[in-house]
């Protein structure tokens, strides 16, 4: 499905392009992509699609118009102020957070302008970030009273604990350089160059063998979870798993043969 065919949604599906890069482009302009459940319904089958995609290898989630995202739609959230309502936008949030998370395919948050509360979240919860120098981030919630939870736990495992409490207890925006050095994002680029430096981050992710990437990725988020010995008991597993696979035995002859590999991704 073309861009051009997706145009009045509220999720944009790019094409996969010759290297298997999915871009996922939330469509909300107007209200600056903040998060409805509709959109977090397509994010969410969107990723179930790219799950199921032989062909998919790297996913981008991006934002169109001014900013990447402020959140979810708190004019939507007002809408219905009933307990129900609040418990199934939280459990659609929290799913699609998990379901970016448990992809085996990684995924890169391409971000500009502000990304605030589910918003920050999600740039949390994606693998990887790139971000605009104009990109800045907050947990900002507690300004109207609404202290970020939720985003809390994503951004308490992708950042220190001290940075994390303080973003969330003050509200307080921090811009890109800093976003970066608390490690939220991975590289800070010039806005007229994002798209470029994102692509060449995921070109190169994309190059790689995706049997070692989906093992790899599934097996960082479940170790990381556990103590000093659990983790290194599981990872030895995998591990040797790993090297009885078909790229790891062709990626090993081929570096001692000094020739380019040739993944079957098995």
């Amino acid at each position: 499905m073309s861009l051009a065919e997706k145009i009045d949604d509220v999720l944009l599906l790019e094409e996969r392009d010759t290297q298997g890069v999915l871009r996922l482009t939330m469509n909300r302009p107007a209200a600056r992509n903040a998060l409805s459940m509709a959109l977090m319904a397509e994010i969410i089958a969107a990723l179930e699609r790219a799950e199921d995609d032989k062909e998919t290898r790297v996913v981008v989630i991006a934002g169109s118009g001014v900013g990447f995202c402020p959140g979810h739609d708190l004019r939507e959230m007002r809408r219905d102020p009933s307990r129900e309502a609040y418990a199934r936008i939280f459990e659609r949030c929290s799913e699609m957070m998990q379901k970016i998370v448990r992809l085996s395919k990684p995924v890169i948050a391409e971000v500009h302008g502000i990304a605030t509360a589910a918003g920050c979240q999600m740039v949390a919860s994606c693998d990887l970030a790139v971000a605009s120098e104009d990109a800045t981030f907050a947990t900002s919630g507690i300004n109207v009273g609404l202290f970020c939870s939720t985003p809390m736990v994503a951004l308490s495992r992708a950042i220190g604990r001290k940075a994390a409490m303080e973003m969330l207890l003050t509200g307080d925006f921090i811009d890109a350089p800093t976003a970066r050095t608390l490690g939220l994002v991975n590289q800070v680029v010039p806005l007229a160059g994002l798209r470029q430096a994102t692509d060449a981050l995921a070109h190169k992710i994309a190059a790689k063998s995706m049997a070692a990437i989906a093992l790899g990725k599934t097996a960082f988020y479940r170790q990381i979870e556990m103590d000093l010995a659990a983790a290194y008991a599981y990872t030895s597993e995998v591990m040797t798993r790993n090297m009885l696979a078909h790229d790891a035995e062709e990626g090993i002859d081929a570096f001692i043969a000094k020739r380019k590999p040739v993944w079957r991704d098995e």
